[in-house]
């Protein structure tokens, strides 16, 4: 794609590799460089996966859409994420980063992507569709020695995978929404330089594992899962942590829970975008299906209307079981239809965030429940989410 300038976006090719290395580590960190390394030349990615914006031969932006899947109580949603983003300095300001993410966007309805989800710098990402509606889980200072154990633990090895992904596994299963690494994110976790992965042995057994990542201050240690205390003493023990990221509601974060500081008033979040909030919602009908079925309406009949003022989406009922979801035109007063209003930047906090319809009615002028809010309440409660992904918050 021509660009202005004599600029041209294009996927990246192997020539571009040290050209985006260099930019990479000049704009981020050195070990950026390596991460785009691992990504392009896995086959799960490859080189289709990343674009470049290129003055001639020189690589002066960059960007890189990962496939990622969320599971929201057992239904998996196809998702994407952007990572690895910079431009050059003397390029910025020219949308070169706008004319990545439409690159981005475009690939990642190719793919089949629901969902996108991201960390990125704040605000900047709300230009593009994104709104913050996921809570970060807090980092928090390590207060208290953690006390012994006679478990050991050692750098994981990709033979390890499967017995994290495990741990993994039992950990965010206690959540509503969770996003677990992929297999091919696994494999770039064990081989980057930027974090280490731990294994924690009892009797030959793995029983814990997390991932550390150095500071300036001491490590931090994230994604700690652990079947009990003792495996989350001795990760803390042999990493010397300085700082953890709480894991509330598990059985690593009950452990971790006495060791850390109160966490600092900060409301961190991952950006979420939902292009076509019609196809999203069809998807999740099971998941509306099983919160009908545990309620009043197991039985119910009729429609579940919610506008997002400039459109809106029809939920038909019958025998409390969501029907295909019909997408519609502008509704300014759906309390009219006997529907709920939302606002469409805080349809992404409805579906995957802590307050559900009832608490974003709470907190926010423009959403309200209408007059059948016990049935709409219903279908959109508070969600938990665990979401562990490449890079850590």
């Amino acid at each position: 794609m021509a660009l202005p300038e004599g600029l041209v976006l294009r996927t990246a090719e192997p020539r571009d590799l040290d050209g985006i290395g260099a930019l990479l580590a000049d704009r981020g960190e050195p070990e950026d460089a390596v991460d785009h390394r691992l990504v392009v030349t896995d086959p799960d990615a490859g080189w289709e996966s990343c674009a470049v914006v290129v003055a001639g031969d020189r690589v002066v932006s960059t960007a890189t859409l990962l496939d990622e899947t969320l599971n929201l109580d057992g239904v998996a949603i196809p998702a994407g994420q952007v990572e690895l983003v910079a431009t050059d300095r003397a390029h910025e300001g020219r949308g070169l980063v706008r004319a990545l993410m439409a690159w981005a966007h475009e690939r990642s309805a190719a793919r089949g992507h629901l969902v996108n989800v991201m960390l990125g710098i704040p605000y900047f990402y709300r230009q593009f569709g994104y709104t913050y509606a996921i809570p970060l889980s807090a980092n928090r200072d390590l207060v208290r020695a953690a006390p012994g154990s006679a478990d050991t633990v050692r750098p994981a090895t990709v033979a390890d995978i499967p017995a994290m992904a495990r741990l993994q596994e039992a950990e965010q299963a206690r959540s509503n929404l969770r996003l677990p690494h992929s297999a091919a994110l696994w494999r770039w976790l064990v081989a980057r330089d930027g974090s280490t992965q731990w294994l924690v042995e009892r009797g030959g057994e793995p029983v814990g594992t997390g991932r550390s990542t150095p500071s300036e201050s001491g490590d931090h240690l994230s994604e700690v899962a652990a079947v009990d205390a003792a495996a989350v003493h001795a990760l803390l023990r042999h990493t010397r942590a300085t700082t953890a990221t709480e894991r509330p509601g598990t059985v690593a974060g009950d452990a971790l829970e006495p060791l850390l500081a109160p966490a600092p008033p900060d409301a961190g979040a991952y950006y979420v975008r939902v292009p076509d909030p019609v196809a999203l919602l069809d998807h999740l009908r099971p998941v509306l299906d099983a919160r009908l079925a545990g309620s009043p309406f197991a039985d119910h009949d009729g429609e579940a209307v919610l506008s997002f003022y400039r459109s809106h989406v029809r939920m038909p009922l019958r025998a409390g079981r969501v029907g295909p979801v019909v997408g519609g035109g502008t509704m300014q007063a759906p309390a009219a239809a006997g529907g709920a209003g939302v606002p469409p930047d805080l349809v992404a906090s409805l579906l995957f965030g802590p307050h559900g319809l009832a608490g974003l009615t709470a907190r926010h002028a423009d959403v309200y429940p209408g007059p059948n809010a016990d049935l709409l309440q219903t279908l959109f409660p508070p969600v938990t989410a665990d979401l562990i992904t490449f890079y850590v918050p």
